[in-house]
């Protein structure tokens, strides 16, 4: 069961990804030479404020190295491969795109931690998991793709250990219709955006409280700002991912979060009763 159409599909498609990435990495050095998730930063994390975001996140969720953690709409794997790194913890992606699970895996052999980082090509609506198999799900500017969120999280819910935590980074609505094209969606019928209150209301009904709850818009304006002032926006490597109009995508992002139209969100759950009950 799924409800991520077609252009959704397409959106994400991605092809010849990899030798992309291989090109791109070439002025780190040979192709035998080590890289570190730090190093790829600049390249694999999809999402507002990159990096930090993700450090973040890690931080209020907890993460410790004995947990195992799953990364849904895992892109091509640099949250994973950071959270290992810093944490020390396992972990494994889900993503809905082959190629970016197959690049996911590629640079994830580039900085050696194929022991304990995997990525498995999914949908975030069936996962292909036992019940409470992880410590942690984490959930990063995934969600605008899902129309289904209740089964989305009931998902999450399901694979996640009771007491365990449920992190997410995400956009929400804030009033008004956004400008396309973002780099979730060229047009308004890929996009599934809720407001900050309603994403809530339909995580707490799947069987999570709220831990941490917290606007991180004015964040995410600033660090869009100290960008727009410095260079392009954001880094220009993550082209190399998406195809040369991701600058664009990136821009209408920006123009969103700063006109007020959108908003980020950063929230941590305990999963307590099982969704429904």
């Amino acid at each position: 069961m799924t409800d991520l159409n077609d252009a959704v599909r397409e959106h994400y498609r991605a092809g010849g990804l990899t030798e992309r990435l291989k090109t791109a990495l070439s002025v780190l050095g040979p192709e035998d030479q080590p890289l570190t998730p730090q190093q790829l930063g600049a390249l694999d994390q999809f999402h507002t404020r990159g990096l930090a975001a993700t450090a973040e996140l890690a931080k209020l969720a907890a993460i410790t190295a004995a947990m195992s953690v799953l990364d849904v709409g895992s892109g091509i794997g640099g949250p994973a491969r950071f959270l290992a790194a810093t944490c020390g913890c396992r972990v494994v992606g889900v993503d809905l795109s082959a190629s970016f699970v197959d690049a996911a895996r590629y640079l994830t052999e580039r900085t050696g931690q194929s022991g304990q980082v995997s990525f498995r090509t999914a949908s975030a609506l069936e996962l292909p998991f036992d019940d409470g198999g992880f410590d942690v799900v984490l959930l990063q500017h995934v969600a605008m793709n899902i129309s289904n969120r209740a089964q989305l999280y009931r998902e999450i819910r399901r694979v996640l250990k009771s007491g365990g935590r449920f992190a997410t980074f995400d956009v929400v609505s804030k009033g008004g219709t956004p400008r396309y094209p973002l780099p979730w969606a060229r047009m308004e019928a890929t996009s599934f955006l809720l407001t900050a209150a309603a994403t809530r209301a339909v995580i707490e009904a799947s069987g999570f409280r709220a831990l941490v709850w917290q606007d991180d818009t004015e964040s995410a304006k600033a660090w869009i700002t100290q960008l727009g002032a410095s260079g392009p926006l954001p880094s220009p490597n993550l082209g190399v991912v998406m195809g040369p109009e991701f600058a664009e995508l990136a821009a209408n992002l920006g123009r969103n979060l700063l006109e007020g139209r959108l908003g980020i969100l950063t929230a941590v759950f305990e999963a307590t009763s099982a969704a429904g009950c």
